[in-house]
């Protein structure tokens, strides 16, 4: 769910006056296209424009986007990305250098799972970004959370905090269904924190069928259900994240 979440952050943030990138850097496992609705009636999203050595990012919901899934071949065998480290590197370096997102008040990652090539390469390109970490309240899935937390860190990243994604919904009954448990998200934000670095869990994410469905339609949720809980905790984590203060001015990026 991590995709999804990223993409209703970024769709969040533009709803709220900012101006917002996302680059889609799960290359073996690319949805975002799909998830904002880019793809056309064939399943395919549009290219990016190119101007000289530039490419202009298609837009959606008013987020700015790049996705492998842009440059792909349009016959299906060919949809499948199966390269390995040097390929990965180069695909997120080009993303990060040869896009004309403009100027932004928010770049989005959308980042594989794991501590892999990506992770690796993201940590080296922009060294001092500010990580999201992203997990369910299963324990098992807590664990894996908190090491990628420590790999950002040791690449000079910062962990800013942690969303507990598929977290308990309530049915229409009023009982509550705790899918995956429960306390994952709590327990992730105890483990990365330390006594100069606190790091919050920035909310809970509940099941929602609506969820799903916006994804599969590519309208993100906070767009066609706004009031449902799970819209409604994606909101606050939007604004949370983007009204923290933050100077960059100054600051270059080593790409």
């Amino acid at each position: 769910g991590k995709s999804t979440l990223t993409a209703g952050l970024a769709v969040a943030a533009a709803r709220s006056g900012l101006r917002v990138g996302l680059i889609d850097a799960d290359v073996h496992g690319f949805s975002i296209p799909g998830l904002l609705g880019l793809n056309g009636p064939d399943g395919r999203p549009p290219q990016p424009t190119r101007i000289d050595d530039l490419m202009l990012p298609p837009v959606a919901h008013g987020v700015k986007t790049i996705s492998i899934g842009m440059f792909l071949p349009p016959d299906a065998t060919a949809s499948a990305v199966a390269w390995r480290g040097p390929m990965l590197h180069r695909t997120v370096q080009q993303f990060l250098t040869d896009v004309f997102f403009g100027d932004l008040d928010l770049l989005l990652i959308d980042m594989p799972p794991g501590t892999g090539d990506v992770a690796i390469s993201v940590g080296q390109l922009l060294p001092h970004a500010d990580v999201l970490v992203v997990t369910t309240p299963q324990s098992a899935a807590s664990d894996v959370a908190v090491r990628s937390g420590e790999v950002a860190r040791q690449t000079g990243q910062r962990v800013i905090g942690v969303v507990e994604n598929m977290a308990a919904m309530t049915l229409p009954d009023g009982t509550v269904l705790d899918l995956f448990g429960s306390g994952g998200g709590a327990e992730v934000a105890r483990s990365l924190s330390s006594p100069d670095a606190e790091v919050p869990l920035l909310g809970s994410v509940p099941l929602s069928p609506g969820l799903r469905a916006g994804g599969d339609s590519g309208v993100p949720i906070v767009v066609g259900a706004p009031d449902d809980p799970a819209a409604r905790a994606i909101t606050a984590i939007a604004t949370a994240l983007t009204t923290r203060p933050r100077g960059l001015a100054g600051r270059s990026l080593p790409v």
